[in-house]
């Protein structure tokens, strides 16, 4: 979203939704459940009342009390408003005294009482002060993110962290609405002070049509594969914008915007057409095409080095395959020969052969039996107990790969500048002499040995590239000595010990940091990030966590040895050796309950949740205002429903009474990734305000996790990777989802060959919706080095499940003490924490941490290099060494709390709850996703998120009207809490689709009166 007009008297900006404007300000409206909770009162709050004179104006504080306690915020109305409440106050406060007048109090009494429930929370009024800094906020928030909801959610955070009341919605939107355009208009003052004009004839000619194409339009398509013709194409864009990304180099710094900003802004120009972009204001459509250009740029480097790793690994992994088959052709052909050989030896005892017979007739009867040259090599292995060297075979294989690999990998060789922390590195010595010799043209082969760069050629390695020459004399073999610096580039590469600047995910980790001017006020950006941790000296932080770890320690042992923590198994004969109990859980998909329920096609499903999610609100034109074609809601369903199913637009025109023509045009026009997140998250906020939302915490608490699902791909992408595992000889991609209480809150496409720990943090943090999660729980996959830590710092409780925790506990569980300090445990701790390490290396945390906040580039990058194993710099250590620190509080915690695990183990069911759903709703073309590029896979990504929020809103819908209906009815409804809304039995996701015919109407009363008929059974 972005503002269009600089103009200061623009129309107000949009950021929440009504059901979120309604969720977060708007009077509560309560349960019973809410009332018993928000209208209990304190023995202070008792004596607050007592103070009162009135019985209307004790009335109204105890309402106001309530209501406060809930929103934090204050709320003007007339008792006749709020009947219910007023009743509930009554019998549980005054012994149903009857209440006669019904209108508000006087301003003066509804101020004082304001007054006391402010000093009783320790909060303050949002006065001038108070205002002035929240447009500090929102104008340094801007500069992180020009999202609107960015910057909302900033503001609401800092309110929340100094204790003030929330003021006026209209009030936020203006400080919003006046930060972004305040931005704008800085950095359009920038580019009038700094761009000349043929950088502004450059930037105008992207979005020309000299060849039929607008050029922008050219530069958005990137390679849908690895493959030569895909690579040449982006190695071609890459030198068309080249000149450009310098100007953006050396412009964007001026602007003082962050790399997420840059993101944002490169992301409008993949959203707005051509037609858009010429009718905003041309100064801010040069900031963003500027942006697009240096992102895009990063981005071909970006391919161009995933295609040279995944190249070398290729050819790598064939030479090794080939080198086996071949290894093991010798001993299958060594094995018949050896048997021939005994027939051989047994010509020497035959004693029917005379022992004056020539011994050239024994030869020639044992060269029938075997043949000479092959008895020949088998009595030489036998002599010398040869063995086949597979690493030559390897490297043979390579001598025959030599012209394909050279076609391959020698352009983005060229195109790359790859660079190593030392300026003396002798692999980057050996790229810079290659790539000038393939600059001119002229073959390594013509280099004289002395003079091609060797320093970087181990000593192991040089059996395999040098050759001895009949004169004796070393020659290197410049095919093999080639492949060896791609191999080794691909191996540093992956390890971060090279890199490219000019790169997004392979730049060096240096410059993921932000910047020296920007740490020079460390301090205020820490507290403006609300990092409490680094609030404290290191030393006093570090001495809390000694006494709680080591008083962790000393409990849990003492708990084991007395039997009181009885689901710790001691090993017989086995000396250390332990187990834990295993867990279960309760809750199940596709519960007996909705069996009961009419079926319901899946349109209406989506029509009843835009009834009351407005998620249709979200889906804005790609044009704004300048749009001619309106939102049809039924011809946006059908696309959804085309792209979550995974049944594609066309095959939709085909069995529905929408044409293609009709649902191409909407699906160009309206979906797209930034409405598709609104519209989740307008769902996922309207589960929320269901009563039987909070019924799904686990221990009063919001406990998510996060793991991927691979689904197979029909049609290659870059991101596309093997899978033997999951996808056999096939292809596919991982779907990598964050579910809380149920609800699928954040999801995101990742390739299958990464590592899913790395995006645990990135899924958390960049989390959009209300529903903010206080535990975060995955499998063994999303645990790294650094996880503990970084969750840490950032208010989260990381809570992972452990396959093997004995194994796990007895490699990394840390003490304060050296192990030998402990005496005979059985939880012991392998190693003492460096908390020196930890102490010197805290200010370089903190600029790590405070990147990750600031969003100085993806977190998801950051996190991937600080648990890498390779380059283990002073700094990472210290950081795995303060992980070790949470890590081992929490193996603690884990062996202790049998609830924890359960815990644990019912979020993570959830989550594979969730995918059995996702991949019944993705059920066409037997859930092989046919998508040509990353961007649609991840539009079907969240349609189909989207397709199976709304089956969890319908199902949580009918929950919570059942709920209260048992609830009223006095009924017992404890069962009812644990049903998971998690299921589609009842649910037509198939079939011949009509979406111009009218919605089947949900009638939710006549569906609570046909279920009250039915029993409830436990599963």
């Amino acid at each position: 979203m972005t503002v269009e007009t600089t103009k200061t008297h623009q129309k107000r900006i949009s950021i929440l939704g009504k059901d979120e404007f309604t969720a977060l300000f708007e009077r509560p409206h309560f349960t019973y459940e809410d009332r018993c909770y928000y209208f209990s009162l304190s023995q202070p709050e008792k004596e607050l009342l007592q103070n009162l004179h009135s019985f209307k104006s004790k009335i109204y504080f105890v309402l106001q009390l309530g209501y406060f306690k809930a929103k934090h915020l204050f709320f003007t109305f007339d008792l006749h408003e709020v009947k219910e409440d007023l009743q509930y106050v009554l019998k549980q406060h005054f012994n149903d005294r009857k209440m006669v007048d019904l209108s508000t109090v006087h301003k003066s009494t509804r101020f004082k009482q304001q007054q006391l429930i402010l000093e009783r929370f320790n909060y303050r009024s949002c006065g001038s002060e108070e205002r002035k800094q929240i447009e500090k906020k929102a104008y340094h928030a801007v500069t992180i993110s020009g999202k609107p909801i960015f910057i909302f959610r900033e503001i609401m955070n800092y309110l929340n962290e100094q204790r003030i009341v929330v003021p006026g919605y209209s009030f936020i939107q203006e400080t919003v609405s006046q930060a972004i355009t305040f931005e704008q208009n800085r950095l359009t003052a920038i580019m009038h002070n700094h761009l000349k004009q043929p950088d502004i004839q450059a930037l105008k000619a992207l979005l020309e049509d000299a060849q039929g194409l607008y050029e922008i339009t050219l530069l958005k398509r990137e390679p849908k594969d690895f493959s030569l013709k895909e690579i040449k194409r982006e190695i071609n864009r890459g030198e068309q914008i080249q000149s450009l990304y310098q100007l953006a180099h050396t412009l964007l710094p001026k602007l003082g915007v962050s790399n997420e900003s840059i993101k944002y802004f490169a992301s409008l120009v993949n959203y707005y057409s051509v037609y858009k972009l010429k009718r905003l204001d041309e100064w801010l459509v040069y900031v963003y095409l500027l942006c697009f250009v240096y992102y895009r740029y990063q981005r071909m480097n970006d391919n161009l080095i995933n295609t040279l790793i995944y190249n070398v690994r290729r050819y790598i992994d064939e030479s090794k395959s080939t080198a086996k088959d071949q290894i093991y052709q010798h001993y299958a052909e060594n094995r018949q020969n050896m048997k021939k050989a005994g027939e051989v030896l047994q010509l020497l005892t035959d004693d029917s052969i005379e022992a004056d017979t020539p011994f050239g007739d024994i030869q020639a009867r044992a060269f029938s039996i075997l043949e000479q040259q092959k008895l020949t090599n088998l009595a030489d292995q036998i002599a010398t107990n040869a063995k086949w060297d597979e690493t030559i075979l390897q490297w043979e294989h390579i001598d025959q790969l030599a012209r394909q690999f050279k076609r391959h990998l020698r352009p983005l060789l060229l195109m790359v500048k790859f660079a190593a922390p030392s300026k003396n590195d002798p692999l980057m010595e050996a790229i810079d002499f290659i790539k000038q010799a393939f600059h001119q043209n002229k073959p390594l082969g013509q280099y004289a040995a002395d003079h091609l760069p060797q320093r970087f050629i181990s000593d192991n390695m040089r059996r395999y590239i040098y050759e001895q020459d009949s004169d004796e004399e070393k020659n290197i073999k410049v095919d093999r000595y080639e492949f060896l610096i791609y191999r080794l580039l691909r191996n540093r590469l992956e390890a971060g010990d090279a890199f490219c600047r000019e790169s997004i995910r392979f730049r060096s980790f240096e410059d993921d940091l932000i910047d020296d001017e920007k740490w020079q006020q460390k301090d205020k950006l820490l507290a403006d990030a609300g990092l409490i941790t680094f609030r404290h000296p290191i030393h006093e932080h570090l001495a809390e966590l000694k006494q709680q770890l080591e008083g962790r320690l000393t409990k849990v042992n003492q708990r084991i040895a007395s039997g009181e923590n009885e689901h710790v198994h001691k090993k017989r004969g086995r000396h250390g050796r332990w187990t834990l109990s295993n867990t279960r859980d309760t809750e199940s998909i596709n519960h007996t309950f909705f069996d009961a329920l009419r079926p319901i096609d899946i349109g209406s499903v989506l029509h009843y949740a835009n009834q009351h999610c407005s998620f249709m609100e979200a889906f804005d034109h790609i044009l704004g205002r300048y749009a001619k074609q309106s939102r049809e809601d039924h011809v946006l369903v059908a696309c959804l429903i085309a792209w979550g199913t995974n049944m594609g637009l066309g095959r939709m025109g085909e069995i529905s009474d929408i044409r293609y023509p009709s649902l191409v045009a909407t699906s160009d026009n309206f979906i797209r990734l930034e409405t598709l997140k609104e519209a989740n998250d307008r769902i996922s906020n309207a589960v929320t305000e269901l009563p039987i939302f909070h019924h799904y915490d686990i221990d009063d608490t919001i406990h998510s996790s996060s793991d991927g699902q691979k689904f197979e791909t029909q049609i290659n992408t870059m991101n596309s990777r093997h899978s033997p595992k999951y996808f056999g000889l096939k292809k596919g991609i991982v779907s990598y989802t964050m579910v809380a209480n149920h609800i699928p809150v954040n999801a995101r496409i990742i390739g299958a060959n990464e590592h899913e720990s790395h995006y645990v943090f990135d899924i958390l943090y960049n989390n959009t919706t209300d529903i903010q999660p206080e535990v975060h729980s995955t499998d063994t996959h999303g645990t790294n080095e650094v996880n503990f830590s970084i969750l840490h710092f950032f208010g989260y409780r990381f809570a992972p499940r452990y396959k093997d925790i004995y194994g796990t506990v007895n490699r990394s569980l840390y003490g304060f003490q050296h192990p030998s300090q402990y005496g005979d445990i059985l939880i012991k701790p392998v190693r003492k924490i460096n908390t020196d390490l930890i102490a010197e290396e805290w200010e370089n945390i903190q600029r790590i941490v405070l990147s990750l906040a600031l969003k100085t580039t993806t977190q998801s990058i950051i996190v991937g290099k600080l648990s890498a194993y390779a380059r283990k710099n002073k700094t990472k250590r210290a950081l795995w060494e303060y992980d070790n620190i949470i890590k081992s509080l929490y193996f603690l915690d884990y062996i202790d709390s049998p609830p924890l695990r359960q815990n644990v183990q019912r979020t993570l069911n959830r989550g594979e709850s969730y995918h059995k759903l996702r991949r019944a709703v993705s059920h066409a073309n037997f859930g092989r996703l046919r998508f040509k590029t990353e961007q649609e896979q991840q539009i079907w990504s969240e349609c189909s998120r989207l397709i199976a929020n709304c089956i969890i809103y319908y199902n949580a819908s009918i929950l919570s009207n059942m709920l209260t209906y048992r609830e009223n009815q006095g009924q017992d409804s404890d069962v009812l809490k644990q049903i998971s809304p998690v299921a589609w039995q009842h649910i037509n996701l198939y079939g011949h689709y009509e979406f111009n015919k009218s919605h089947e109407s949900v009638n939710m009363n006549t569906i609570i009166q046909e279920l009250a008929q039915h029993e409830i059974v436990t599963e």
